[in-house]
């Protein structure tokens, strides 16, 4: 019996298993399926975003500039932060959750046929069916342009079934070594994947290692590319809610970036080069990216005590993360509340914010693949180290802490989306 509801169709997502234990890079499960649906993902044109850090940000200001020049876009983003639906956005607004639902029942039921054939080998797995149902809807829906996250990776990703019209890549770094590499050399060749002869391709700054081997893929495939290196900044201004300055290479573009961090101006170079190589004008570039919203990362929450949410969840993310609260926060006695997830480099990430902390509450998330927090606290030698089993717990012992004027939560998105869930009405 096909599920009946949302709740019905999420915990049958959920039941397939942890999105990335049980990812199956490839693309020969997503194609036969998509097949089956009569491939959706082909009659709409796509922006198509990789990177390590950065990418969710960046295809959240491309889709807003898009938005703010009347083109009908679709946004396609993962992980979520509370509810699946955000994935799947038309219009700038999540799917209805008995849209979701619906169009879940029309991918299942291609999966079970397709499995009653022998056709697949197994049911797709919890992203390869999301994102099928992503392509599904945005058909529907009749969307001119979809701005697509990848997943994981790059060339074996689920998302790398389309032929993007602009293949976006943001700056790479190290995360994911268990399925991409130990090398950054290797990761990039992952990520260059997304690459594709007849398209376009917008580069972020990168180390000149991982430079090298994205212009070589470029070059073979006489893909053009722009590099934000292009651009000069002008007029630079970072603030605590985010940064203005102005964008030029053939003409000034002035940029309100809403985004905090200072790592955020090179995602919206980023987003100016893919706006401008889609003919973008001018006017919805720059209200398009002043109207970015893109929560849980460098996000204020709520305020006395002040809370700040930010999903730093590999090392690179970390270390923007610190760089941030030197700049802006360096006077103030900082709770941080830490979980991860068990995939993660904990031990680079607890060692680049630990030093931050005036106190430290190691918490985990509500998720299988979570790090016990005594796992956590074995890790480091924190002088107001402790531990908490949940987020709520958790926020109690730093609300009770003396002298705390900032909660800093941070660490795995999932955990975040708790924060989110519990704080932001």
């Amino acid at each position: 019996m096909p599920p009946a509801s949302y709740y019905d169709s999420i915990n049958f997502l959920y039941s397939l298993g942890n999105e990335l234990k049980t990812a199956k890079l490839g693309l020969d499960r997503i194609s036969v399926l998509l097949a089956r649906l009569g491939n959706p993902h082909r009659r709409f044109r796509v922006v198509h975003v990789a990177g390590t850090n950065g990418k969710g940000s960046t295809c959240a200001m491309i889709e807003s500039g898009l938005r703010a020049a009347g083109v009908r876009t679709a946004l396609f983003t993962s992980p979520h932060l509370a509810e699946p639906t955000e994935r799947i956005q038309v219009a700038g607004q999540p799917i209805r959750p008995d849209a979701f639902a619906e169009v879940f029942r029309g991918v299942n039921a291609a999966a079970e046929e397709l499995l009653r054939a022998g056709d697949l080998d197994a049911h797709p797995s919890y992203f390869e069916t999301v994102t099928a149902m992503g392509f599904l809807y945005f058909a529907r829906q009749h969307v001119d342009t979809a701005v697509v996250e990848v997943g994981l990776g790059g060339s074996l990703d689920a998302t790398n079934v389309v032929t993007p019209e602009l293949s976006v890549i943001t700056p790479i770094d190290f995360d994911h070594e268990n399925f991409l590499g130990a090398s950054l050399t290797g990761i990039a060749t992952e990520k260059a994947g997304i690459l594709k002869r007849g398209s376009r391709g917008v580069l972020a700054w990168q180390r000149p290692e991982v430079e090298t081997i994205l212009r070589h893929r470029a070059a073979h495939l006489d893909v053009p590319v722009t590099s934000t290196s292009e651009y000069a900044v002008k007029n630079l201004a970072l603030y605590e809610s985010g940064s203005v300055f102005v964008a030029a290479k053939d003409r000034p573009i002035s940029i309100r970036c809403p985004l905090a961090g200072e790592h955020q101006v090179q995602n919206a170079l980023a987003a100016v080069a893919a706006l401008e190589t889609l003919e973008t004008p001018v006017t919805a570039i720059e209200n398009g990216i002043a109207a970015t919203r893109w929560p849980g990362r460098l996000e204020m929450v709520a305020r006395n005590p002040d809370i700040l949410l930010d999903g730093a969840h590999n090392p690179a993310g970390a270390r923007a993360l610190a760089c941030y609260l030197e700049r802006f926060y360096s006077a103030r006695r900082v709770t941080l509340i830490y979980g991860a997830m068990r995939d993660k480099a904990v031990e680079e990430i607890l060692e680049i914010l630990s030093p931050i902390a005036h106190n430290l509450i190691l918490t985990a998330p509500h998720f299988e693949r979570a790090v016990r927090p005594e796992a956590l606290c074995d890790l480091l030698a924190h002088p107001r180290a402790g531990v908490a089993p949940d987020l709520t717990a958790a926020l109690s012992l730093a609300r009770e802490t003396s002298g705390v004027d900032l909660i800093l939560i941070t660490g795995s998105l999932y955990l975040v989306g708790e924060a989110r869930a519990l704080l932001v009405k």
